[in-house]
């Protein structure tokens, strides 16, 4: 069984947006570990050639893709260069997307002063970062491979009313809204060959959201504190926990799920508080 899990996206050519982020770490080495070849999509060049240059030093397969998930001239330029190399497509992970500084509402903040203009930016990135790469590599996927799974990133925020982050909270549950429609539109046109669903981390730390939730010394935040009385487990996520699910998504073992939402998160989803 091992091993068949080694080898469970052998062969094919997996696009990974956001890949220069942590969590984008933990997909692009997991699609690697399980067979896969890894485009590995993001602004930071620096940061993307290092990490092709290190799968491949380990006897993997990948490339770097320099793009901005908002800007379909480069989207489209990233994959010509992932066909001209590797001559399909098999699969997406919209793991681009996050908090910014200005699409965060402090409590010591006027409510009805916030920065819109700074929520809208957070919702465009998180909803329209993941719709247009989902045309354009989706449309790979199809005209090359014939089949594939796109894989979108969720969040607890997209079910539950998550303080300070408006902007976030409204693009992912975007998201989720579009993961049900688009998986139920690719089914009526293409069968069960082409399936999308959508992964939900629960709280992991990251560049994005160290701040909020880690103090200088080390210790939790008030808002740290809350998440961890939330989650059953008590403590966050290792990035090295998403890969099991999202392997599982990109394969062939989930080939008759669609539109599904699955739950990465130590039990927060589900936790009454009680």
């Amino acid at each position: 069984m091992e091993q068949e899990n080694q080898e469970s996206l052998k062969g094919k050519v997996i696009v990974v947006t956001g890949g220069t982020g942590i969590l984008g770490n933990s997909f692009i080495n997991g699609i690697a570990e399980a067979g896969g070849i890894v485009g590995i999509l993001g602004r930071n060049e620096s940061v993307a050639r290092d990490r092709a240059a290190l799968l491949i030093d380990k006897g993997g397969e990948a490339i770097a893709l320099i793009a901005d998930v908002l800007n379909e001239k480069e989207l489209h330029a990233a994959k010509n260069r992932v066909l001209d190399q590797f001559g399909k497509i098999d699969g997406l992970v919209n793991g681009a997307g996050g908090i910014l500084p200005e699409g965060v509402l402090m409590p010591d903040q006027d409510l009805f002063k916030m920065n819109l203009e700074g929520m809208k930016k957070v919702m465009d990135l998180n909803t329209w970062g993941t719709i247009i790469p989902s045309q354009i590599f989706g449309e790979a996927i199809a005209q090359t491979a014939g089949e594939g799974s796109i894989v979108n990133i969720s969040s607890m925020n997209s079910k539950r009313a998550i303080t300070r982050v408006l902007g976030y909270n409204m693009g992912k549950a975007a998201v989720d809204c579009y993961n049900q429609w688009f998986a139920v539109e690719l089914a009526n046109r293409y069968g069960d060959k082409i399936r999308m669903n959508a992964l939900a981390p629960g709280f992991f730390l990251t560049e994005q959201n160290k701040k909020l939730l880690i103090n200088e010394d080390g210790s939790f935040t008030d808002r740290g504190n809350l998440i961890i009385r939330q989650t059953p487990f008590k403590r966050f996520g290792n990035p090295d926990e998403l890969k099991g699910a999202l392997v599982w998504l990109l394969s062939d073992q989930s080939r008759f799920v669609t539109g599904a939402m699955i739950c990465v998160d130590g039990g927060f989803s589900i936790y009454g508080g009680v």
